[in-house]
């Protein structure tokens, strides 16, 4: 890579992070291209060579976001040790990357706001599903969920359900709540998913995907 490219490349980091902070406090709505502009400390002309829009930008935000949550998921992915864990954790992580990561608190909030957008933002919310399935129905042939799960119903469950979460959660604590209001959650669905006997397990898990602060 050449010095050119380089410092392109780090130009253009400092445009997503700068969006990033202004895409999360203002909103798609509210922000402008002068707000990213100050907020990156790039000239005008720096971000028009990356971004031809501030459509462009947001979805820059939205890529770089998904990007962060697909290598964490599959970090979780490689290091549990069953479905179940898998899920638990990859709520946690959201949750508290939602409670330190500018961008993927950005990235979030950008793709709540899909009627702003004239291309689809819905990609991290379809794989998302696809992975809960996935996970869901291992987790149901291992016996770590009851045996008449609905897979596909529950990853239709949970996604929405940590997405409503996150939003109340950020409207009343700016999201400081988070992870125990994640970890209500789960307290809430575990009982009814998890077979008779299994309950101590699935508590364990829990607590370990939630540890105490």
């Amino acid at each position: 890579m050449t010095v050119m490219q380089e410092r392109a490349m780090l130009t253009r980091e400092k445009v997503i992070a700068g969006a990033a902070d202004v895409f999360y406090r203002l909103g798609f709505g509210g922000a402008t291209l002068a707000d990213i502009i100050a907020a990156a400390g790039v000239t005008k002309g720096a971000l028009y060579f990356h971004f031809p829009s501030k459509d462009d930008v947001a979805f820059a935000v939205i890529d770089a976001e998904h990007e962060i949550a697909t290598a964490a998921a599959t970090r979780i992915l490689e290091s549990s040790s069953g479905p179940l864990e898998s899920m638990l954790r990859l709520c946690a992580d959201l949750a508290e990357r939602l409670t330190t990561d500018p961008i993927v608190r950005a990235g979030i909030r950008l793709t709540t706001e899909t009627s702003t957008f004239d291309r689809s933002v819905t990609r991290p919310y379809e794989d998302w599903l696809a992975t809960f399935e996935t996970l869901a129905r291992a987790a149901t042939v291992a016996g770590e969920l009851r045996a008449d799960t609905d897979a596909e119903k529950l990853a239709h469950f949970i996604i929405p359900a940590f997405t409503g979460v996150q939003m109340v959660s950020d409207v009343f604590t700016e999201r400081a709540d988070l992870r125990q209001r994640v970890r209500e959650m789960w307290e809430i669905l575990l009982p009814g998913l998890v077979p008779p006997g299994s309950q101590g397990s699935s508590e364990r898990m829990l607590a370990a995907a939630f540890p105490a602060r």
